[in-house]
C-alpha cells in the first residue's frame, strides 16, 4: 500500500504522466533480478508494440500499463516480488477478454518463446479492441 500512495503522489506532482510512468516502469523493471527483468522487458516491449495507447504505470509496485481513463488494464507481477516461482501477467476488468461465462485473467510466465509471444500478442490486442 505504500507503494500505491507514493504512485498517486508521483502522478499528481507530474506535468508529463506519459513519460513520467514510462520512466517509473522502467527503473521497475532495472530493480528486479534475472530472469524476471528479462521477461518484463519483453512483456513492455509488446504491451507497447501492440497497445501503444496504454500508458505505462506502476501499480502497487508492478509495471502496468492502463487505458486513457487511467484504468489499469494488463500488468506483470515479477516473481521476486512475492517470492512465487513464476512471474504472472494479469489483465484487470476493463481488458476485453470476455468469453463467455468464464475466462483467464491471469497468466503464469517463466520463460519467453515465440508461442508464448504470439498468445500474449493476441490477448494484449484483444484486451485494447
Amino acid at each position: 500500500m505504500a507503494s500505491r500512495a507514493a504512485e498517486l503522489r508521483a502522478q499528481g506532482r507530474s506535468t508529463d504522466k506519459r513519460a513520467s510512468g514510462l520512466k517509473a516502469v522502467l527503473e521497475r523493471i532495472e530493480k528486479m533480478d534475472e530472469p524476471d527483468r528479462a521477461l518484463a522487458l519483453k512483456v513492455h516491449e509488446l504491451v507497447t508494440g501492440v497497445a501503444p495507447q496504454l500508458m505505462p504505470k506502476t501499480w502497487y509496485g508492478m509495471p502496468a500499463y492502463a487505458n486513457e481513463q487511467g484504468k489499469v488494464v494488463v500488468f506483470f507481477q515479477d516473481a521476486g516480488k512475492f517470492k512465487s516461482r513464476y512471474c504472472t501477467l494479469g489483465f484487470q476488468d476493463v481488458a476485453h477478454l470476455d468469453d463467455g461465462p468464464m475466462w483467464p485473467t491471469s497468466f503464469a510466465l517463466t520463460q519467453w518463446t515465440p508461442g508464448v509471444e504470439s498468445v500474449l500478442r493476441g490477448l494484449v490486442g484483444s484486451a485494447v479492441s
